[in-house]
């Protein structure tokens, strides 16, 4: 008696050739010009904002001790954003969009809420290791969607929904093993100031997105290049004044003279930390505003999901992070969840369409 011989599934094989062909077709539509701003903003995202992360945490490993200094870091690179909006208005030819008393407002409301934003995650990365704040910073995700709910009417659907189940599910992994990431000289006050700060920012996160779209909705109407650029210079600018006025409040510019005395590296050392803090972080957000407005919110979740377990290597490779098991399970129900939300987020888009 003779058994056929398994054969493959032609079903799985056209699968494939049929996702070929699209990708391809995919490729013909778009100018090379389109591959390559969309590679070198991705590479922003991907490269810039883990990058930023790792060097927070080197400020304070190496002898830095200031709150403020780092919040006003994370905003004090917005004139490169501006530099990249100037020439958009000449290759778009159009003007500035003018500032209604409403928009301003606006502006001033969020970059508040940014200089707020950006305080909180120094509190975790001052007392957290870089690859757990990290982990903990991707529940902004949850927040994201929760907050775009409530104030931007976003579907959430079966899919976003798992995404937020399991996303809570990898920081309670985390707070469950927190002996065993903590460094030596942190306290346990510390350690769980660190961590709830980190969950506060990320939900704070969250709701600066879904009112920056409610103000894309509601009080521009439309979404061109510059005007997500104008939008980020403008948040940026306020949210710099606030964090300056407090590093000036907190007589921290005098206390930069005797941390880079104390540094590890020597002055050199301590001014580049700080210099290469603030381009990074403001080429990732160049990065995730081009990607956003070239190619489409699910994409730049996937490279949001994907920068998450790369600052987490990067973090245990550079800085010897300490990673236990409960970790790297957490690191792997995160990605989980991001691929969940991103289903979702594709799915919920194709609907709309």
């Amino acid at each position: 008696m003779e058994y056929a011989s398994p054969q493959p599934s032609h079903s799985f094989w056209s699968q494939i050739s049929s996702f070929k062909t699209a990708a391809w077709e995919e490729y013909r539509r778009k100018s090379i010009s389109y591959w390559v701003l969309l590679a070198l903003s991705s590479g922003g995202m991907l490269v810039a904002f883990p990058a930023s992360s790792i060097l927070s945490r080197v400020y304070y490993t190496n002898g830095g001790n200031s709150k403020w200094i780092i919040s006003w870091v994370a905003v004090a690179g917005w004139p490169l954003t501006l530099l990249f909006l100037f020439p958009t208005y000449y290759y778009c030819k159009t003007f500035p969009t003018p500032l209604s008393l409403k928009l301003t407002l606006s502006y001033i409301v969020l970059g508040f809420l940014s200089a707020a934003d950006n305080m909180m995650y120094a509190y975790a990365y001052a007392y957290l290791p870089a690859s757990t704040a990290a982990l903990l910073a991707s529940s902004s995700l949850v927040f994201s969607a929760l907050f775009g709910y409530l104030i931007v009417n976003n579907k959430i659907t079966a899919s976003i929904t798992n995404a937020i189940v399991v996303i809570t599910f990898a920081v309670t992994i985390i707070a469950l093993d927190s002996d065993s990431d903590r460094y030596g000289n942190v306290t346990d006050a510390q350690y769980i100031l660190g961590f709830v700060m980190d969950i506060l920012g990320s939900a704070l996160h969250g709701l600066i997105f879904a009112l920056s779209e409610l103000v894309f909705v509601k009080l521009l109407g439309r979404r061109s290049f510059h005007v997500v650029l104008e939008q980020q210079v403008m948040v940026s600018l306020f949210a710099f004044v606030f964090t300056t006025i407090g590093v000036i409040g907190n007589e921290d510019f005098q206390g930069m003279a005797s941390e880079a005395t104390i540094f590890k590296g020597g002055k050199t050392s301590y001014y580049l930390v700080l210099i290469w803090s603030a381009i990074t972080f403001q080429l990732g957000v160049l990065g995730s505003v081009a990607v956003l407005y070239i190619s489409s919110t699910v994409f730049a979740g996937v490279l949001n999901a994907v920068r998450v377990p790369l600052t987490s290597i990067a973090a245990v490779i550079l800085l010897h992070d300490p990673m236990s098991g409960f970790k790297i399970l957490s690191l792997v129900v995160t990605f989980w969840g991001f691929g969940s939300y991103i289903y979702g987020s594709s799915y919920a888009s194709k609907n709309s369409s």
